[in-house]
């Protein structure tokens, strides 16, 4: 502080320039560095007032730098302000207009710039008065500066320039003084020193802000802002702009950003020309002026508030030098975003602004400043004459219109700019519709060039004056008549601005009236609108109809619609858009007749459609719109209603249909149009009356399904197969809707006459695909060539039928005429000649059978009710033919197609399980046929059907009560090729038991019986004898098969083919000697003989009566001669088993039981036949040695006590018998137990007794018992004696007439022995023998060599093998002679 004072002290007392310089240098450095401890400068208005005095340049920049040291404090800043500071720093600053050797920024090439060398005569501003008071001048400052150096001028010399309050003396003028008076050398140039003081400036408007700390407005406003608003500062700060220094200009805005907040002077601001001085600024730093003009640019007086209105150009005092979209840019974004679009080039809908532009800009309103830029360089405080500029018209913006924030011609072009964010949708609605309004109601300028001239005060005439001319002659009216200046010429200064403003806009385009361009781009922008912000704009109601519809009308009714810029097609468009936005505003368009206006437009451009028209075309697209806009009026009742009324729209459609060719897209709009009406029946009913459909049809044929399955990327847009494509499924999309065959979101009424014409021309399995396929499936089968049981396409079929839609499109185009029918009788000529049954083509389905049928059984129904139609038709042809009447080729071609559907019938049923059940109830036609002879292969397809559908259990029940099967019986014979066929359709029906009653009764025997005998094919024969098992085994009807076959054939027949149907035709075949069967060609050829008479005794019977039954006569049997006087005992010939013991029988237990049974009875009688007794005894001997596990089974059956019995018989045969009979049962085990719990022993004796021959034989039986049992047993021979009794026979008694004695004594020896083995009889027995004499000669010898082989070992040859032909010694023969031809065809009899 104390060195602070010290140097000011210093600084007082020196007389000297550069040390008060020093000082105040040293000063500025101590209190900028230490002014908080210094505080208040105390003296600031003294420092003030030696600025405003000195002369010296050098003390004045010390001077100036130390006070904006000194500003640091606000205390300060007070004194400053008031020691008239400010107007004296103000006053400094306009040198700044005198620094020419400024650095030349590099600025952007086309923006105006001088070039250094280009020096112009100074202005002649001023005046000065000589020692005479006399007044001289005006002189330029360079001519002043001449006088100062000739000593003309003195600094007491009175001068005067325009912008000062009078006479001043020279040193008292700061320009004057500072350029002439002044001495010293000046630390800063002219730039420097105007922008330390700005800086100064904005520091102290930094101390007084123009709002509280509530943000509330400070009144009065500071008073550093009021002392620069004033006029004596304001247009010198603002006239800074006009040096175009960077620095400067930017200082300047800011400083005026600050000085203008709030500031109550600011409506009047523009009069200071800053708008103009500020948009010449030409370089790049422009932040600072944007912020500063955002602020001000629309709170200027610059007009009457009711003229402004609410548009914002209007509002904006740079509406007339900047285009809308820039002002627009700078109200609605910040300063920032104005910035950068303001030094960019931009060309979209929101802004087209470039350098060129710019430099227009600047170059206009350089020119409309004339000369008062140079005026500054001369003198440095003149005050600039405000004078309103024209609107600056820029060629880059000549064609387009502005509307809201958008230029519409780009905001239109939606190729360059697609989807331009739009911020207010129904703002920018509502100004369209204004816009639209203005244009409408634009009239034609009121004033002429003549009278524009005239209002300048300028020659009329052919002379044309240049813009220099003009503008002076402006600005000298201007000024004359403003009304700042002239209270009463407001009127004159309006009228002359008009005719200024018409002068300088005359080059621009001048409508008399409404521009159509600028109204195309009004209904665009409305379409686009619609189009984009659907829901936005849904609610309100379009408030243009008005407007729109006289637009249509007068268009429609203009004669030249065609041949100028037409306003139609954008008209026609919006409606359609508008229509699509909203319900609302579909009833209002209803409402206002849109219509009917629509349709006149639209039967205008429909009549002048030709096959060269192009899209392009004006009526091309307003056709295009009108369809769309139909397309949704027809989703409304009451729009729909009135399109009914109207049949003209339906013609007119057809029409464009017919032209659609060669403007596909366009085409497709009708399309969609036609298949929107589709959603009512009568509009169906009225567009198929028109002929909808000959147009429809023909699109689809034009489809590349190549391309859709090619996974390309395609476009409508490059692509003119795409949008073919395309076409052609929106054909098929209003084909399924006008027959109604869609569901759900697509469903439509359904129409049969459509659907009728569509089945006719399409085929009826295309037209059903409608309802289920995707149209690319549909349109890749009509595009294809395609043969299937559905469908048979091809070029062919394609040709005909584009042939016949292209003759009815020229019967109605031309002559409004076509097929009545509507193409429901359209035949294609390759169908005719097919068959045709349920929608299916017979031959192409019987070539490919495995075919997935969509309904098979419904397909199998047709086919029988077609066969039904035809059957009684062939029963009678066949009647004729047999007669002899010759065939023709209609009766041939009938039967044909009769063959193709029963074959077509047999594959139906045999590839698709389950449609079998649709022949039910259908069995007596299909069995009827089996009886059309003369048509085998009819009979062949007949049986085939029948023999697969024996495989259901319910067609085989149907069968059994259709009662039938006499027609199947008599193929046997009648067609002999299908015999196999028939046997195996026999074969599965008889499954069935009332079948099988009905063929016995139907002589399925006799034929069957026919086959086996007499067929000379083995399989057939197999399959005979096949069936023939299965029927024997039918519990119910089984039997009595068995019996009636058995007249016929021996039993084991029946066996054989229940077990190897091959075995036993093998066995028919051959010739056969057995236990069994006895079979030689005598028999055979009996039985074939008898079989074939009466086989066709029955079938001519039943060729003349079906219904007749066989039936064998009651006395009836075959006699096998062979077989007589032989003895048979349950199926074997008793002769032939006791040769071949070992035979292998089929039913040994049966066997068994019945010989034991036929044993039994002969020993009941008194006088049996000995050889029958004999052979019996043989046999049943011979059965329990070949087979001893059989002996197990006699007890159970109760024979025994009968044998025993037979031993008292008094013929003596019959003792002999039933000692055989026991020999052989002793060897089981079994038998000898049940003989044990029977009185044995004692009958045993008597027996012995009686025959002495077979004591032998008797005593083996009683050593094998008593060896297997010796309890029961020993005690009944004890009880009989039966020891001694042996005994006594051992000695000699009754053996004498035996062959061999010894080997009965052997026997005897062993019986003894085995006895005295009994535990508990044992002692007994040994006992008895121990008396006897003639026991101790036997006891120990060995007897085996004495006894001989059994009689019963002979038969033991091993084990048999089970079969009829391979066991035992047969003496099968086979035949060497071939057996009897089958006649192919069987003999009718």
């Amino acid at each position: 502080y104390e060195f602070f004072n010290e140097l000011y002290h210093r600084f007082l007392l020196t007389p000297k320039v550069n040390m008060k310089s020093l000082c105040l240098q040293a000063l500025a450095i101590v209190y900028g560095r230490c002014h908080e401890e210094i505080g208040p400068f105390g003296d600031t208005r003294y420092i003030v007032g030696m600025l405003e005095r000195c002369t010296d340049r050098l003390e004045r920049d010390r001077l100036i730098l130390f006070l904006n040291k000194l500003i640091l404090s606000k205390k300060n800043v007070k004194d400053l302000m008031d020691s008239n500071g400010i107007k004296i720093l103000v006053d400094l600053l306009t040198l700044a207009h005198l620094h020419t050797s400024r650095a030349t920024v590099p600025l952007q090439s086309n923006v105006i710039e001088a070039a250094p060398d280009m020096k112009r005569e100074s202005e002649k501003e001023w005046y000065f008065g000589n020692a005479d008071k006399e007044r001289s001048g005006p002189y330029s400052f360079m001519e002043m500066q001449e006088f100062w150096t000739q000593g003309v001028l003195t600094p007491k010399t009175r001068c005067w320039a325009q912008g000062m309050d009078g006479w001043r003396p020279l040193q008292a003028i700061p320009q004057l003084k500072w350029c002439l008076v002044a001495s010293g050398q000046a630390v800063l140039n002219e730039t420097d020193l105007a922008t330390l003081i700005l800086n100064m400036l904005i520091t102290v408007c930094g101390y007084f802000p123009s709002r509280d700390q509530d943000n509330a407005i400070i009144r009065p406003l500071p008073r550093v802002k009021r002392l620069l608003s004033d006029n004596v500062c304001l247009p010198h700060i603002i006239q800074l702009l006009l040096t175009f220094d960077p620095i400067l200009v930017e200082k300047v805005a800011i400083l005026l950003y600050h000085i203008m907040q709030d500031n109550p002077q600011l409506p009047r601001f523009y009069l200071t020309g800053v708008f103009f001085f500020i948009m010449m600024y030409t370089g790049s730093n422009v932040l600072p002026i944007a912020r500063f003009l955002k602020y001000t640019h629309v709170k200027q007086a610059f007009k009457s508030e009711e003229s402004k209105g609410q548009d914002l150009v209007q509002r904006s005092i740079l509406g007339h030098i900047l285009p809308e979209a820039m002002v627009c840019y700078l109200e609605n974004y910040d300063p920032d975003k104005f910035s950068e679009i303001f030094l960019g080039e931009f060309d979209t809908p929101e802004a087209i602004w470039s350098n060129e532009m710019r430099r227009l800009m600047i170059e206009k309103i350089a020119a409309h400043l004339a000369d008062f830029t140079p005026r500054l360089q001369s003198n440095t405080r003149a005050l600039y004459q405000y004078c309103p500029i024209p609107v600056i018209n820029y060629p880059q913006l000549e064609n387009e219109l502005f509307c809201n924030i958008y230029y519409l011609k780009h905001f239109c072009d939606t190729l360059q700019f697609p989807d331009w964010p739009i911020k207010d949708p129904v703002k920018l609605l509502k100004d369209a519709l204004d816009a639209w309004k203005k244009e409408v109601e634009k009239k034609p300028p009121t004033m002429s060039i003549d009278d524009a001239y005239e209002v300048l005060n300028l020659p009329k005439g052919l002379v044309q004056h240049d813009e220099s001319k003009i503008r002076k002659a402006y600005f000298r009216l201007a000024q004359k008549y403003h009304p700042d200046k002239n209270p009463e010429g407001r009127d004159m200064f309006e009228k002359v601005n008009k005719a200024y403003e018409f002068l300088c806009t005359k080059s621009v385009k001048i409508m008399d009236g409404p521009d159509p361009e600028n109204i195309i781009l009004i209904l665009k922008t409305q379409s686009i609108l619609f189009n984009r912000h659907k829901e936005e704009l849904q609610p309100f109601k379009y408030a243009g109809y008005p407007m729109l519809i006289r637009t249509i009308t007068m268009e429609t009714s203009d004669d030249q619609l065609f041949s100028k810029i037409s306003l139609l097609p954008a008209a026609t468009e919006l409606a359609f858009h508008t229509v699509n936005c909203s319900a609302l505003n579909a009833e209002e368009l209803r409402r206002e007749n849109g219509i009917e206006i629509l349709q006149e437009a639209f039967s205008r451009c429909v009549a002048v459609l030709t096959n060269s028209s192009k899209p392009d075309d004006v009526c091309v697209q307003v056709c295009g719109h009108i369809c769309k806009c139909y397309s949704v009026a027809a989703q409304f009742e009451e729009c729909r209603e009135k399109i009914t009324e109207m049949p003209n729209i339906i013609r007119d459609l057809c029409r464009m249909l017919y032209y659609g060719k060669n403007i596909p897209r366009v085409a497709a709009l009708a399309v969609e149009c036609v298949s929107s009406f589709a959603v009512d029946y009568w509009l169906q009913t009225h567009l198929f009356q028109a002929g909808i459909l000959w147009y429809l049809l023909c699109y689809p044929f034009n489809y590349d399904f190549t391309l859709e399955e090619s996974g390309i990327q395609k476009s409508e847009d490059t692509n003119q197969q795409e949008v073919a494509n395309s076409l052609a499924k929106l054909s098929l999309l209003a084909l399924s809707r006008l027959g109604g065959y869609l569901s759900e979101e697509q469903a439509t009424p359904e129409n049969p006459a459509i659907r009728k014409s569509l089945a006719s021309m399409l085929t009826p399995y295309v037209s059903r695909k409608l309802a289920v396929s995707s149209p690319p499936e549909i349109l890749k089968m009509l595009n294809s060539n395609t043969e299937s049981p559905y469908l048979i396409w091809n070029n062919g079929t394609r040709a005909e039928l584009l042939e016949f839609l292209e003759s009815q499109q020229e019967c109605m185009t031309r002559r409004g005429e076509c097929d009545k029918s509507y193409g429901s009788e359209f035949v294609f000529s390759g169908h005719a000649k097919e068959l045709i049954v349920g929608e299916i083509f017979v031959r192409v389905y019987n070539e490919q059978p495995t075919f997935q049928l969509e309904l098979p059984k419904a397909f199998a129904a047709s086919l029988l009710d077609y066969i039904g139609s035809q059957a009684q038709y062939l029963h009678t042809l066949m009647a004729i033919t047999q007669t002899g009447k010759v065939e023709s080729e209609q009766h041939r071609d009938r039967l044909r197609r009769v063959e193709m559907a029963l074959e077509a019938l047999r594959n139906v049923i045999k590839h698709n399980p389950g449609s079998e059940t649709e022949c039910i109830g259908h069995f007596k036609l299909l069995f009827s046929l089996l009886r059309v002879h003369g048509a085998g292969k009819v009979q062949q397809l007949a049986l085939e059907v029948v023999n697969i559908v024996t495989s259901n259990q319910e067609c085989v029940i149907n069968i059994a009560e259709s009662m039938v099967l006499s027609n199947l019986l008599a193929l046997l014979h009648s067609l002999p090729a299908s015999r196999q066929l028939v046997l195996e359709t026999l074969h599965a029906l008889t499954s069935n038991t009332k079948i099988i009653k009905e063929a016995m009764a139907k002589g399925a025997l006799i034929y069957l019986l026919d086959m086996f005998c007499n067929s000379s094919h083995p399989q057939v024969r197999s399959q005979t004898a096949e069936l023939f098992a299965k029927m024997t085994a039918d519990k119910l009807v089984g039997p009595k098969v068995r019996i009636t076959l058995m007249k016929f054939l021996p039993g084991v027949f029946m066996d054989a083919m229940r077990d190897s149907p091959e075995a036993a035709v093998h066995i028919f075949e051959g010739t056969h000697e057995n236990p069994e069967l006895i079979w030689n060609e005598n028999s055979r050829e009996k039985v074939s003989t008898t079989v074939r008479e009466m086989m066709l005794e029955h079938f001519k019977q039943q060729a003349e009566n079906p219904d007749v039954n066989w039936k064998l006569p009651d006395e009836f049997t075959v006699v096998y001669n062979e077989a007589q006087g032989e003895l048979s005992v349950g199926g074997v010939f008793l002769r032939i088993f006791i040769a071949q013991p070992a035979w292998v029988l089929r039913k040994p237990r049966e066997f068994l039981v019945a010989l034991l049974e036929k044993f039994t009875d002969l020993l009941e009688k008194n006088n049996p036949h000995g050889e029958t007794l004999e052979t019996v005894t043989t046999a049943v001997v011979c059965l329990m040695s070949a087979q001893p596990q059989l002996s197990d089974q006699v007890p159970p059956l109760g024979h025994l006590p009968k044998i025993i019995q037979g031993m008292n018989h008094k013929n003596n045969a019959i003792p002999k018998c039933t000692i055989r009979v026991l020999h052989a049962l002793s060897d089981n085990e079994f038998c000898v137990r049940a003989m044990a719990s029977l009185e044995t022993i004692g009958p045993l004796m008597t027996g012995m007794k009686k025959r002495m021959d077979m004591i032998g034989l008797a005593c083996e039986a009683l050593n094998r018992m008593f060896q297997k049992e010796q309890t029961e047993l020993v005690a009944q021979a004890l009880k009989a004696d039966l020891v001694p009794y042996l005994l006594k026979l051992l000695e000699g008694h009754g053996l004498e007439n035996l062959e061999s004695p010894a080997a009965t004594k052997a026997q005897i020896v062993k019986a003894l022995k085995s006895m005295t083995r009994s535990l508990q009889f044992g002692e007994q027995v040994n006992e008895i023998l121990s008396r006897s004499s003639v026991w101790s000669a036997f006891k120990d010898q060995k007897h085996d060599l004495f006894i001989s082989d059994s009689t019963t070992a002979g038969y033991l040859t091993g084990p048999g093998v089970a079969g009829y032909l391979t066991a035992g010694t047969t003496s099968t023969v086979m035949p060497s002679v071939p057996p009897p031809v089958d006649h192919e065809v069987g003999d009718l009899g």
